[in-house]
């Protein structure tokens, strides 16, 4: 009797939180699952600093790739492979080129610098989505939209002070890895109109592989056993990271959850100074807050030019 009352009931309990959650101002939820997202970036972005010390950033990127595609298999399969058709398969291909240069920029990138001044840099994607947007995709872009862009431009500046110190070619590297991302959204916004997220984002991983294995080929070795878990690791929070902010603007508006995509800085850097002992410096904060303030303008005045 006694064990029967103390027995763990787990699926009531999870049913009973996720009750309570839906009760939760959507603001709210939204901007939960952002900070959930943030962090679990940044711990991701942790893992890689760790294993690209011994394992070349071409090797992580094919078998991040291989557990991310393992990964989503199961939800492509759920939800009927039926779903997958397409007549865009050539567009689908350039975003894969497109992303696959963005995540080996920006692996690259972390396996050079602080991992809080990468992400503050990736803070910039916006910025160059504004103006891919108005180069590739001819969206009119107002005044005030360009100085959002100028002033987050002139965050980079104050994080890189050319003339000051040399802007390493790391840096370089991170901000080239911000305009790839920023490419592979213009293209995701392309193929959104015809095509479902998961078609999107399954083709993308589909094609990545074989071009990451090409990479791979030319530094080509097997990981050493210990770092298995990490590959694996690094697979499963990109899968997570990915859901995780989907739900979020699933949710609630985009200016409701975009300001709490800072959180990513704070979190990288906590996570930098524990296992790492970077500590950012004033230019990198300094410098942030000022890329993150035009970001999150830009966003509403997209938002507001957009109606929502």
């Amino acid at each position: 009797m006694m064990g029967g009352s103390l027995c763990f009931r787990p699926m009531p309990l999870l049913q009973t939180i996720s009750t309570r959650f839906a009760r939760i101002p959507a603001p709210v939820r939204g901007a939960i699952w952002m900070v959930i997202s943030c962090f679990l970036f940044s711990l991701m972005s942790v893992i890689l600093r760790k294993v690209t010390a011994e394992f070349h950033p071409f090797l992580v990127t094919f078998w991040r790739n291989v557990f991310c595609l393992m990964f989503l298999t199961p939800w492509v399969l759920r939800d009927g492979i039926e779903n997958l058709r397409t007549r865009r398969i050539g567009l689908h291909a350039v975003r894969a080129v497109s992303g696959l240069a963005a995540l080996i920029t920006w692996i690259t990138a972390l396996s050079l610098m602080p991992i809080a001044e990468v992400t503050a840099l990736g803070f910039t994607t916006p910025l160059f989505v504004t103006v891919g947007a108005a180069i590739i995709l001819r969206e009119a872009v107002g005044m005030r939209r360009w100085l959002a862009v100028a002033v987050g431009f002139g965050g980079a500046m104050i994080i890189l002070r050319p003339g000051v110190e040399t802007v390493s070619p790391a840096a370089l590297v991170a901000l080239g890895a911000a305009a790839f991302m920023a490419s592979s959204f213009i293209l995701v916004k392309k193929l959104s109109a015809t095509e479902t997220p998961m078609t999107i984002v399954f083709y993308m991983a589909l094609i990545m592989l074989p071009l990451s294995a090409v990479l791979a080929a030319f530094q080509w070795t097997m990981p050493p056993p210990h770092l298995w878990p990490w590959l694996i690791g690094i697979g499963v929070l990109a899968t997570i990271v990915q859901m995780a902010m989907t739900k979020a603007f699933s949710i609630a508006d985009v200016t409701a959850v975009m300001p709490f995509d800072f959180t990513k800085l704070i979190f990288a850097a906590f996570l930098g100074f524990v296992f790492f002992a970077e500590i950012p410096g004033i230019w990198t904060w300094a410098g942030a807050a000022v890329i993150f303030s035009a970001t999150v303008y830009t966003v509403r005045r997209e938002a507001r030019r957009s109606g929502q």
